[in-house]
């Protein structure tokens, strides 16, 4: 417990408290059109030890601010020790980080993280990260009036202001962009698709069911831990949180929506992992599947007509060779034939310039830019 001003600092411990920490952001953001909640059931489950792999390799510390007994900010501290390990840092993670905006909540927080993170050896604190790449990350520095998704962070301005005066900087910055759906498929990306197929003797695998996706889903996450292992952050996920992953990603995807380009062994060379946009269902569930949660996913599922871009890689050794543009195709085929008007891409490192050169063959724009900010201890 630390006591700084009028702001008590509380180590989360029951579940009760835990409830109080998921749910601090549906009172903090109420009224707010663009903020997207997460849901309340997979939240509680992210942070129990039994059900998240992730508690094997980290240690996770969660802490609510109070005054006069009212939670008015909380936060995440995680030391991940594959990702020192394989960085060769001592560092520790803040995440899920809110506040309301008083300069003395945001330091007692963080204050509380530093104090965690030097009396454990640590050098640095980073954040805002999750556990992996997979959790949402990266604070909003621009594009407050953008509606959110439920991958990533929405915060309000006053976020990244109050992070400055307590002495952290830039770390790492991550620009999304708003595509629009094409009518048809870009004559140069078609060409390309035509020529890399036969090129490098490659097929593209047209599923019906998920259960034929299924069949190569181990595949998909062993690439995503080869494609994405020199990002910044980013920790190869090991085989438990691969099956969670598994479960929490492929089981209630659309097969229409994922593209797998597979290699002459029937290896997987590329994919394309997208669904349907769940922000707005989100909202209206505020949290809850029951009573009325499920019917607006499974409505957003058939009827909506933004999709987000979730995954998507290429192996290695196919990159620079035109194999994103075969798996566009495939995507955009699906994206027309269902009538989806426009698409949200997950966040990209600001200097992954070969992610953002595909954007030229579309009407785009870039609207958001979110920071992972660091401070020395």
């Amino acid at each position: 417990m630390l006591v700084e001003n009028d702001i008590l600092v509380r180590e989360v411990i029951t579940k009760k408290e835990l409830r109080k920490f998921v749910k601090f952001p549906l009172k903090l953001y109420q009224g707010n059109k663009y903020f997207v909640p997460q849901l309340i059931s997979e939240e509680m489950s992210l942070f129990d030890k039994a059900k998240n792999p992730a508690y094997e390799f980290c240690e996770v510390k969660l802490w609510l601010a109070y005054r006069n007994d009212e939670v008015v900010g909380r936060i995440a501290g995680i030391i991940n020790h594959n990702y020192n390990q394989k960085w060769q840092k001592q560092s520790c993670r803040f995440g899920w980080i809110d506040f309301i905006d008083d300069d003395d909540v945001s330091k007692a927080l963080l204050d509380r993280v530093e104090a965690w993170a030097k009396a454990q050896g640590m050098d640095e604190v980073q954040g805002p990260l999750g556990f992996s790449d997979l959790d949402p990350e990266g604070m909003l520095i621009e594009g407050f009036a953008e509606l959110s998704n439920i991958a990533t962070i929405y915060n309000y301005p006053y976020y990244p202001q109050h992070l400055a005066k307590l002495g952290y900087n830039k770390d790492a910055d991550w620009v999304e962009y708003q595509i629009q759906v094409p009518e048809q498929i870009p004559e140069k990306i078609d060409r390309i698709a035509q020529i890399v197929l036969k090129k490098h003797n490659l097929r593209v695998l047209h599923a019906a069911k998920i259960k034929e996706i299924k069949r190569y889903a181990m595949d998909i996450f062993e690439l995503l831990n080869l494609a994405y292992q020199d990002l910044y952050g980013f920790v190869p996920l090991t085989q438990k949180q691969i099956n969670f992953y598994i479960k929490q990603y492929i089981s209630m995807a659309n097969p229409n929506l994922i593209s797998l380009i597979l290699d002459s062994n029937d290896q997987v060379a590329a994919f394309g992992l997208t669904f349907p946009s769940m922000s707005k269902a989100f909202q209206k569930a505020r949290g809850k599947l029951l009573p009325w949660g499920w019917f607006y996913i499974l409505d957003a599922m058939k009827h909506e007509k933004t999709i987000d871009l979730y995954l998507l890689a290429v192996r290695p050794e196919f990159r620079d060779k035109g194999v994103n543009s075969l798996l566009f195709r495939e995507l955009l085929k699906s994206y027309i034939d269902n009538k989806f008007v426009k698409a949200e891409s997950n966040p990209e490192l600001e200097t992954n310039n070969r992610v953002q050169a595909q954007w030229k063959y579309f009407d785009y724009r870039q609207h958001k830019r979110r920071r992972s900010f660091i401070k020395q201890l």
